[in-house]
Order: C-alpha cells, then structure tokens, then sequence
C-alpha cells in the first residue's frame, strides 16, 4: 500500500514538473512566432522592428567608418589580416575570376584580391618565358609590354556595400594605395543585390552577414549572383570551440572591445552593438545548414583561432 502510493506520488511529482516545463516551452514558442509576427528582430541582444534595424545598423557603420580599419587592428591586434589573407588562400582565384565582395566597403578584401591575381599574372609571364628559351631580348620585352596592359588578365571585383561612408574611405584607401584597375563601387543591399543572375565566379561577405536583417534573403541573394559552378565565400565570427579561450574572449569582448571602441573612435555603443552582434549570430553548423538551405552544395567551414571565427565554403553546382 506505502509502495502503491509513494508510486502515486511520483507520478504526480514528474506530471506537474513536466507539465510547468510544457507550458513555460510552450510560452517560448509563442514569444517566438510573436515576435515574427511582429516583424521583430535582434540588434545585439535588444529587440527591435526589422524595419529599424537597417536603419540603425546603418547608423552604426556611418559613425565607425573613418575608424574602421584601425579599431579592426586594435580589437584583433592585428590577426584580422592573416584571416583574411587565409580566406584570399583559400579561394585561390586566377586570372580572369569576376568577384563580387559584399559588404565590403574599406576594401580589405579587394585589395587582396588585386594582390593575389596579379602574384598569379606574374607566375603565368614567367612560366611563358620559360617555356620560350630562344626567344629574343625584343620578343621578351614585347611580351612584358602586353601583359602590362592587362595586369589582371580580365579580373574585376565590385564592392558592393550598403554604407555609403564605407564605401567613401574604401575609395579613399584605393586612390592611397595605387589600385586603380579592376574596382568598381557600388551601394547596395545584400537582402536585394543590384546585379543580374549568374554574372560573378565567387562571393565573399566577411564580417558582414551578421549584420544583414535576413540572413537567409542575403544567402539567396548570393546564390542567383553567381554563375554555375561559382563560389561562396563567408569570413565571420563565430562559436569559440574551447571553454576556457571562450570564457577570457567574453571577458575581453565586453570589457575592453567598448572601451577601445570610446577610446579610438569615440564610440562605445557602436562596439558593445558589435560584440553582442557576434553573440547572436549563428554557430558554425547551423549556419552551414541555412547556406545549405539556400542551394548551395559541397558546403563546408573551417575554424580559425579556435572558432573565433570560420570561414564557410559552398558551391551553386
């Protein structure tokens, strides 16, 4: 009889704790479709109209743009460049490759780009050269002479950038540097990208998708740009793999990353919005099944400085 009804008593016991942790899912879950129904979103770990959030993204950017390379510096010590030379790497373009770099408005990756294509023309000249021994000294300088009129064998990149501040000290950093061929500026939307089907080899967003109000529109997007057998590329932050590296990176990202953001640019909100940005954005394999989703094929990621961030890799076959 005791057995019967301690039995009773359980039973009851696990039904009222399942039945509050039903119901508190259950409240999640409408909060949930709420909000999408709203048409809300996230801005850092506030809530915000999604119509807002371009809005004041926007805002965020335009106010950081003259800062934007040097507090890239400062928050990464530098390590932003080998990321992004590790992502010029792994893309290996040739001559000839049309780039499209989304959100890419200071120019760092097409930059690199133009380095790396050009790095590739010279290969090209010499191995030419070589396999012409016999060739005289005015054959050889004739030669030269027609690759210089075509240093990047057809090669074009267009920056394309919702900001148009960012957009304003890229083309202030190329005009510095010398870039003067194969660059082309364009203010525009990744949700709505101002291009026709099928016309670029590769995409690349880095450090920007994150920042985009519908990732999955900016995916699709992607996808009808690039020609058959054309290239993803993402460079972004992501979920930190190892507990302890995570805990001191949470630590430096909301202690000092503000603090440098006041600082050097003098500009505190904009970088807390960065950091809590970088929380919210999806960890590596849930973003690898939404760039899935969105038709690409052979998709993959690999993590840089233990998951700080990834690069992600997919193909429109």
């Amino acid at each position: 009889m005791a057995a019967s009804i301690g039995a009773a008593s359980c039973r009851a016991l696990f039904c009222r704790s399942w039945g509050k942790r039903l119901s508190a899912a259950g409240r999640l879950l409408g909060g949930a479709r709420g909000l999408a129904a709203q048409g809300e979103t996230h801005l850092g770990f506030q809530t915000v109209p999604e119509a807002e959030k371009e809005q004041r993204v926007y805002q965020v950017f335009e106010s950081v743009a003259k800062k934007y390379d040097i507090m890239n510096d400062s928050m990464s010590f530098g390590i932003h460049r080998l990321w992004k030379d590790i992502l010029l790497h792994q893309m290996n373009p040739y001559p000839g490759t049309q780039l499209l770099d989304v959100a890419g408005g200071t120019g760092d990756i097409a930059f690199r780009f133009i380095n790396y294509i050009r790095s590739q023309r010279e290969y090209q000249l010499r191995q030419k050269l070589k396999s012409h021994q016999n060739l005289s000294w005015q054959e050889i300088s004739k030669s030269y002479q027609e690759e210089a009129l075509k240093p990047l064998g057809g090669s074009q990149v267009v920056i394309c950038d919702i900001n148009k501040e960012m957009l304003k000290v890229g083309k202030q950093k190329a005009q510095h540097l010398g870039y003067t061929e194969g660059l082309s500026w364009v203010v525009g939307n990744a949700e709505e990208l101002p291009f026709d089907d099928d016309k670029f080899d590769v995409y690349t967003i880095a450090f920007g998708i994150r920042n985009v109000t519908h990732i999955d529109q900016a995916l699709q997007e992607a996808y009808r740009v690039l020609q058959p057998g054309g290239r993803f590329l993402c460079l972004e932050f992501s979920q930190v793999n190892n507990p302890l590296i995570s805990r001191l990176y949470d630590l430096y990202s909301f202690q000092v990353i503000p603090v440098l953001g006041e600082i050097i640019a003098g500009d505190w909100k904009s970088y807390q919005y960065l950091v809590e940005s970088i929380r919210q954005f999806p960890a590596q394999e849930e973003f690898k099944a939404m760039i899935e989703d969105a038709g690409f094929l052979k998709v993959e990621y690999r993590n840089l400085t233990a998951g700080i961030v990834a690069i992600h890799s997919g193909f429109k076959l």
